[in-house]
């Protein structure tokens, strides 16, 4: 492939959005670790709630009451960071495989587009609500197996998309647990362990992104591209 000067800008644009991928995940932690100690509690459907557990409460519970603002603020600029992110890191990567690439790419971004609609409709809005958690978090069930066997068509991506092909069984497995330990009801958001299953999940799935963003940052761009041309 011969790599022309505004094939190279667009591969190091590339690589620096791809860094969304990694920045946003850690922001979003950061945000439900700090606000989660601050919490004061908050109201739910009229039922109030004095105090906040990580342990058995979800962290959209964050998107309640005194701290939803700063909440809601951080699932939305991390959706969207992800989604940037996604794009990033396959502008670093050649075009093979097409359909199989637009694929991978359109499905891993729907966790980010889920993501920022966890933030836009909190918890009281149950419906888009339940649909951005399930874009956010179901999705790379198959979009980690799809995207993982695309990468290790890729020089210097063959491991990294072995692995990501595991990420989707591993995703399922905490999904399941969470909804075996979440209970829908008052009683169930004040005990449990629903809450930190739900990190847990969480953490897995934005692993992966942290990873994907961080290697295309170091890996990406022309030189994998020449690379990939050489084969």
């Amino acid at each position: 492939m011969t790599i022309t000067a505004p094939l190279q800008a667009t591969f190091r644009a590339g690589r620096w959005l791809a860094l969304g991928a990694v920045a946003g995940p850690v922001a979003f932690t950061l945000a439900w670790l700090v606000l989660g100690a601050l919490s004061s509690g908050y109201t739910l459907f009229g039922r109030r709630f004095t105090d906040y557990s990580p342990i058995s409460q979800p962290i959209s519970g964050l998107g309640m009451g005194a701290t939803a603002p700063y909440m809601n603020a951080a699932f939305v600029v991390t959706g969207l960071a992800l989604a940037a992110g996604v794009i990033g890191v396959f502008r670093t990567l050649p075009p093979d495989r097409p359909t199989l690439r637009r694929w991978s790419a359109a499905l891993l971004a729907c966790t980010g587009v889920g993501q920022a609609l966890c933030g836009i409709f909190d918890l009281e809005a149950m419906a888009p609500h339940s649909l951005g958690f399930a874009l956010a978090v179901a999705t790379p069930i198959v979009a980690f197996p799809a995207a993982g066997r695309w990468f290790r068509d890729l020089a210097g991506w063959r491991r990294f998309g072995t692995w990501l092909r595991l990420g989707g069984p591993l995703t399922l497995v905490l999904l399941v647990a969470f909804f075996a330990t979440f209970q829908p009801t008052a009683d169930g958001a004040e005990h449990g362990v629903a809450g930190l299953v739900q990190r847990l999940l969480v953490l897995e799935v934005h692993a992966w992104f942290v990873a994907m963003g961080w290697l295309a940052y170091r890996r990406g761009g022309a030189e994998s591209i020449g690379i990939a041309g050489r084969r």
